[in-house]
């Protein structure tokens, strides 16, 4: 069986035309796996799966531009017509259900429960949805952010999230068939270590081994091609830019 991923969306911090946040689909073994739902990601999420056959969705921040597109996400299941078998796991950080329910003006989390099963996320935190098995692992950032590495038929995908350079970033991409990784920012602001220039990005496919590195979530500062070519300087291996509707065999 194959595994792949699917690029939904890249920008940062918000979308473009054409161009949504962060979200990818992960496919392996029978499962399917939306991982990050950035605003405009439901939509192109559409073009690829019903979203009601969805295995889990998996969150690694609460950073709007991560997160933004579960609200669409339970319009769409709750009263669009796309109501699941049952209701979808969704690991994600502790406060994701709240922070819906207070967008709705709801005192309470009670009502998500038809459609969505909220898991809290923790650094080492395993889930197996089919033939996908997903591990957490906390990373740098200003807020609770985790990097996800995703292992199927012997293959393994892992991603960056939103992260500052760090060990557990690292570790996280060690010996990875394709690492995909952020490329948010040009420079580092003094005391800042929260995004990953390209360099970072580069060199922390290199450090970790990586066999691929695919660069996304690059910021205003910088356009994809550039960043893509800075990190590929420094990582010295086969460096793409992620775009959206994007498919590749992990």
């Amino acid at each position: 069986m194959t595994f792949s991923l699917t690029v939904l969306g890249t920008a940062s911090p918000h979308p473009g035309p054409g161009r949504p946040c962060s979200g990818h689909l992960l496919r392996g073994e029978g499962a399917e796996v939306w991982v990050d739902a950035g605003p405009g990601t439901f939509a192109e999420l559409q073009r690829h799966t019903d979203p009601a056959r969805l295995s889990a969705i998996w969150i690694s921040h609460l950073h709007a531009d991560h997160t933004a597109d579960l609200l669409s996400a339970l319009y769409a299941f709750a009263f669009g017509g796309m109501t699941p078998p049952a209701p979808v796991p969704v690991h994600a950080p502790q406060g994701c259900a709240e922070r819906l329910a207070g967008f709705l003006g709801r005192p309470d989390t009670a009502f998500l429960d038809t459609v969505l099963d909220f898991r809290p996320l923790h650094d080492g935190h395993t889930a197996v949805h089919g033939g996908l098995r997903l591990t957490a692992r906390a990373v740098r950032h200003d807020v609770e952010a985790y990097g996800l590495r995703a292992e199927c038929a012997g293959r393994v995908l892992a991603y960056s999230g939103d992260s500052g350079p760090c060990a557990a970033l690292t570790g996280l991409a060690r010996d990875a068939d394709l690492f995909l990784c952020e490329a948010d920012i040009d420079a580092h602001r003094e005391g800042e270590q929260v995004h990953l220039t390209p360099e970072d990005a580069g060199n922390t496919a290199r450090e970790a081994g990586a066999r691929r590195l695919l660069v996304t979530h690059v910021g205003p500062t910088l356009t994809p091609g550039t960043a893509t070519a800075r990190a590929a300087a420094v990582f010295g291996g086969p460096t793409a830019t992620a775009r959206e509707g994007l498919s590749t065999l992990v």
